[in-house]
């Protein structure tokens, strides 16, 4: 056998004991007659001793083992003089009496440690042994545990795992779709599925009560930190619910995984409407781990012949506490960030609450102190804080203002280590305005119903129609999103037509669930969660690259096999693809 053993069992009541272990050379230390190495596998790390003494062949072989070489090692466990209590096998070693190299290894490209010196770059196109570093390796392992859990978790609650597609029909709502082409029907095409939506529809409309699936999705689209071609998704559906049936099943799942993994209580969600979200917190997405609501303070910032607050359809502020000595300095520079292009803003004014007699501003040409006092007073600021004021049009100003509520809880560090903050959004719009497009789009997906109470307002003032849909978002992340389904034909119409869908159009696209909505559909709704946002969340890492094993790049570029690249031109004959010239 390669190992009675793994790295990281042995402990000191196991002291003379026979072994034998096989893994990776971590580290290696030579002391004249001593030789040291740290031998590593997927269980943890123990210290081998090598010397003459014990065998010496062993120990001259030793002599060219190099980081990363493949061993086996035979010998004794016992007691270490020099214990490591960072390391749960530290109170012992093993004396080694036989050696076998089973692999040698190159050079690594950069040090596999904890705090490695590789570039993000470097490591994608070796990660394979960025994998084997600490932080990564816990981190799959941490994956694997929760995933578990939630499979675990639903089924107790009668949920089924049932598989769906892979390879479907395209549809044109939502993100661009990755195209597959068929080689039995020349051309036409395949979708990679961007969520099994219309599937878990259509397991309701089969009898199925509750369905879950741990399922890859994919969607073409522009890469962030939280964002990948191909993620994981937990998707759930279930028949004869409201909203709040879903919420409660997700909200107390959710509670279950960090009670359990992190010792965390999230307690009861608040409930936010989109709206509220929007005005108090900038964001469908707010992060609750800090105050720094935006306020509104129109009325009192108007009317004094400045032209930028009385052309305003909305002047909102942000104050933030004890910080009216930020120098000029800090101010300009927090000021030149909104003015990014990514954030999109135009500037802000200031006004600085020294003491109780004096308060400076970037405006107070044309407020008096008392004016000035009196908007700080509305916004219940103190001697010592300092005001950021905007001004804009809704949405895009409160846009603006919850970026800047970002930038200045990190700048001043309101935000606590280990704190997680869950909440529910709910009342979203059902539609928003497309410019590009010149139509209306759904906001979460076309089989989104809206509130009862709106439904009259679709053909007549669709943009004020609600969603019924609900968003949890936790320390301003969206983790998951989800809603309760259409389950009338007729009104799965009005919605298609709503987004400018002629019936030719709904045929065409949607033929086949539109028919399948005539056979008896039961109330139903569901909901999907980022599982790579989860785990990034849970283990405070500030991207999902960290918890996926093989990930893409921001490019979309898988550098360890340099995917995606072409492909011969018999295989594109095979399928009756012709690339053509493009026009310069």
């Amino acid at each position: 056998m390669y190992r009675t053993h793994t790295c990281g069992e042995l402990r000191l009541n196991d002291a003379g004991l026979q072994v034998v272990l096989a893994g990776w050379v971590h580290h290696i230390r030579h002391f004249g007659n001593f030789t040291f190495v740290d031998l590593r596998d997927h269980f943890g790390t123990t210290q081998l001793v090598f010397s003459p003494d014990l065998n010496d062949s062993a120990f001259q072989l030793a002599q060219e083992l190099g980081r990363e070489y493949v061993i086996q090692i035979e010998g004794r466990v016992r007691e270490r003089i020099n214990k490591n209590q960072n390391l749960p096998t530290g109170d012992i070693e093993v004396a080694v009496d036989k050696l076998t190299i089973l692999s040698k290894a190159k050079v690594p490209p950069f040090t596999i440690e904890t705090d490695t010196d590789g570039s993000e770059e470097l490591r994608m196109k070796y990660r394979y042994l960025d994998l084997r570093r600490e932080p990564l390796h816990e981190a799959m392992i941490f994956r694997h545990q929760v995933a578990l859990e939630i499979r675990n978790y639903l089924a107790s609650q009668g949920f089924l795992e049932i598989e769906t597609p892979f390879l479907i029909r395209s549809t044109p709502e939502g993100a661009r779709d990755f195209i597959v082409p068929s080689r039995l029907h020349p051309g036409s095409f395949y979708s990679l599925p961007q969520s099994p939506q219309q599937y878990k529809q259509l397991l309701m409309m089969s009898g199925f009560d509750r369905y879950f699936q741990l399922v890859r999705c994919f969607r073409d689209e522009d890469l962030r930190a939280d964002r990948q071609p191909e993620f994981t998704q937990i998707d759930c559906e279930m028949s004869f619910v409201h909203k709040e049936d879903v919420m409660a099943v997700f909200e107390e799942m959710m509670r279950h995984l960090f009670k359990k993994f992190l010792g965390v209580d999230l307690g009861i969600f608040p409930k936010i409407t989109y709206d509220e979200a929007m005005k108090v917190y900038g964001s469908d997405k707010p992060d609750l781990r800090f105050d720094l609501p935006i306020q509104e303070v129109t009325s009192l910032a108007q009317g004094h012949q400045f032209q930028i607050f009385d052309a305003a359809s909305h002047v909102i502020a942000i104050v933030v506490p004890g910080q009216a000595q930020l120098s000029r300095k800090q101010i300009d520079q927090l000021n030149d960030w909104v003015k990014r292009p990514q954030i999109g803003g135009k500037g802000f004014a200031w006004i600085k609450w020294l003491d109780e007699k004096e308060i400076k501003s970037s405006i107070d040409k044309f407020f008096t102190p008392d004016a000035l006092k009196s908007i700080m007073l509305h916004l219940k600021a103190k001697p010592g804080d300092i005001a950021f004021v905007l001004a804009g049009d809704y949405p895009d100003v409160f846009k603006v203002a919850g970026n800047l509520r970002l930038q200045l809880a990190k700048e001043f560090h309101l935000i606590s280590e280990g704190v997680f903050k869950a909440a529910w959004v709910i009342d979203f719009p059902l539609l928003e305005w497309d410019e590009e497009e010149q139509r209306y789009v759904a906001m979460h997906h076309p089989f989104t119903s809206p509130r009862k109470e709106d439904e009259e307002l679709l053909e007549i003032s669709p943009e004020k129609v609600k969603a019924n849909a609900y968003d949890m978002v936790i320390n301003g992340v969206e983790v998951g999103g989800g809603s309760i389904r259409i389950h009338d034909v007729s009104l799965q119409e009005r919605m298609f037509k709503a987004l400018g869908m002629s019936r030719e159009d709904i045929e065409k696209q949607f033929g086949f669930f539109m028919e399948a909505l005539q056979y008896g559909v039961p109330p139903h709704g569901g909901i999907a969660f980022g599982f790579d946002r989860i785990i990034a969340i849970m283990l405070n890492t500030p991207s999902i690259r960290d918890v996926i094993a093989f990930p893409k790049n921001n490019a979309g570029k898988e550098l360890m096999s340099d995917a995606p690249s072409p492909v011969s031109a018999k295989q594109l004959e095979e399928l009756h693809i012709a690339i053509l010239p493009r026009n310069n």
